[in-house]
């Protein structure tokens, strides 16, 4: 049956915040997605006035960067050079199209590729590109605000799927904050490699590789279901190349033709049935023959079809509806988030990073005034010195802003070394509306805010995978130890913190205001003396603090 997609509500008109001078009225922007079996990219045309966008041309290349050496993991150099040409293939279609902007990210195969940032700075290097890695949890958002830009909730909830080369996205939300994220490690290509061996598919292989996506699906769905709330049942949406095929095998088989467009097409659980069951007993030389299917297609798709109808029957849920909208639209309307130009649908997006933020200060236990009054003495630290002694943006700010709310969160463990539990919490710690190198820029300066100064020996600072990040990294972590300085007694002796430098006399002087008059401050004070070397040593001033009224 066909069944079309809601068109969304208009978004009202906002006056943008903060939309680049230089972008023009409608600027044209890419997005790139450099998954596991596919690259895909939109071009849109913003129009920041609505605000609202749309979709001018689409690129797609199956590359299988999941195709990964059996031994070691790697990339292998194939499918770099496959991937490659792709993306030099999408630059010169967006230039062609006068595209202001490229934004690009990377998943699951480069994600968890020994190789895969040795990738992603060859890519750059020869193409000037920069992908951001994402981790699965922000690739899940990314798709909702993908979804969210096409199809109408009306406020009742939907699970959105998304069957991936190398992971499968399952999300619920009602057109607000998203209820559940969650990415599994089942993906067709993955799949395909691990338990596909004979043509066609044995039973033996078959069943395994049935019970292995049953498995591994349990616990995200039952995570999923544990956030509807009594008597709701949710509407599914489907958004990937696997559950389109399915859909156009089934409908080419009911009305003899192909469909020319699956956007609203849905299919029941029993459809993906037999599909599955039709699919299993032919050879992929007769898969490749069905009309919808291509030959890299064919080569994964009972293992596709398999987690569609494994995710529908845990969801005990008899239909999915396809959007065609998913990833790569999300990172346009993230990007149009950054830029201040959706203010009420998605309202809460804008905030995501203060959100997901205060999330895990909550899970950990943290302590939020103490937090906050260490985390305004590093931005006061940090806007003072801007841009006289560093000329970081306000990116980096954020960063510094999230490593400081969560500097101790490691004590959640234990005390003993509790800095470095702090760099792993954060760092597995599932934040979102970052990229990977920003979440592993905010464990890193977390980490050094006390004991050593970051080294190249460390495992955790090599792990910094831009000069950029390095950067923030060894210029921010003095200003972390600062900040912690001045709330030594965890009390907020220190009513406020006012910076004077004086670059003639190499001196940085910090004025401290006692909150109570007769407090001396001197353990605080002592403090900073024992923390101030970090700061001389890569600003080259002197540290010298002034306690107001002496």
């Amino acid at each position: 049956m066909v069944t079309p997609l809601d068109l969304p509500a208009p978004v009202a008109a906002t006056q943008p915040a903060s939309l680049d001078p230089n972008l023009g009225e409608a600027p044209v922007i890419a997005a790139i997605d450099v998954g596991t079996n596919s690259i895909h990219m939109v071009v849109a045309r913003v129009q920041p006035d609505l605000p609202a966008f749309t979709i001018i041309a689409t690129e797609k290349a199956t590359v299988r960067l999941g195709d990964r050496d059996p031994k070691t993991g790697d990339l292998t150099p194939a499918a770099i050079e496959r991937a490659t040409q792709a993306l030099r293939r999408c630059q010169s279609l967006a230039t062609s199209l006068n595209a202001k902007q490229t934004i690009a990210v990377a998943t699951s195969a480069v994600r968890e590729a020994p190789n895969g940032m040795d990738f992603l700075q060859q890519v750059k290097a020869d193409l000037g590109l920069t992908i951001n890695l994402i981790a699965g949890t922000e690739e899940a958002r990314r798709i909702y605000l993908g979804v969210l830009s096409g199809v109408e909730f009306h406020n009742d909830p939907h699970v959105i799927l998304d069957i991936g080369g190398g992971s499968t996205e399952l999300i619920l939300g009602s057109g607000h904050e998203p209820r559940s994220l969650s990415s599994t490690k089942v993906g067709a290509v993955r799949l395909s490699a691990l338990f596909v061996k004979s043509d066609p598919i044995s039973d033996k292989e078959y069943r395994a590789l049935r019970n292995y996506v049953r498995g591994m699906l349990e616990r995200p769905v039952e995570d999923l279901i544990s956030q509807l709330k009594p008597g709701e049942t949710p509407r599914m949406i489907g958004t990937s190349g696997t559950i389109e095929a399915v859909a156009m095998l089934q409908a080419f088989q009911a009305q003899g033709s192909p469909l020319e467009n699956l956007n609203g097409y849905s299919i029941t659980r029993e459809q993906v049935h037999q599909a599955i069951q039709r699919l299993r007993k032919l050879t992929y030389d007769q898969r490749v023959g069905l009309s919808g299917l291509n030959e890299r297609r064919a080569e994964i798709i009972v293992a596709g079809a398999l987690i569609l109808r494994e995710a529908m029957e845990l969801l005990k849920l008899d239909s999915i509806t396809i959007c065609e909208r998913a990833l790569r639209e999300g990172v346009i309307v993230d990007w149009m988030l950054g830029q201040g130009l959706i203010e009420d649908r998605l309202r809460y997006q804008s905030s995501v990073r203060e959100r997901s933020v205060l999330h895990a200060m909550r899970k950990f236990k943290m302590d939020r005034g103490y937090s906050d009054r260490v985390t305004e003495f590093a931005l006061t630290l940090f806007d003072a010195t801007q841009p006289a002694l560093h000329q970081l943006s306000p990116d980096a700010r954020e960063i510094l802003w999230a490593a400081a709310m969560l500097h101790n969160c490691g004590q959640y463990i234990s005390n003993s070394s509790y800095h470095k539990h702090t760099y792993y919490l954060i760092r597995n710690g599932e934040l979102l509306g970052y990229t990977e190198a920003d979440v592993e820029a905010i464990a890193n300066l977390a980490r050094y805010h006390r004991k050593s100064a970051p080294k190249k020996k460390h495992d955790n600072y090599r792990q910094l995978s831009t000069k950029w990040h390095r950067r923030v990294v060894d210029q921010l972590h003095p200003l972390m130890r600062l900040a912690v300085a001045l709330n030594r007694r965890q009390i907020g002796a220190v009513e406020s913190l006012s910076c004077e430098l004086d670059l003639e006399q190499k001196t940085i002087y910090l004025h401290i205001s006692p909150r109570e008059a007769q407090d001396d401050c001197a353990l605080e004070l002592w403090s900073i003396e024992q923390n101030k070397e970090a700061f001389e040593k890569v600003y080259g001033l002197k540290v010298v603090p002034v306690l107001r009224g002496e």
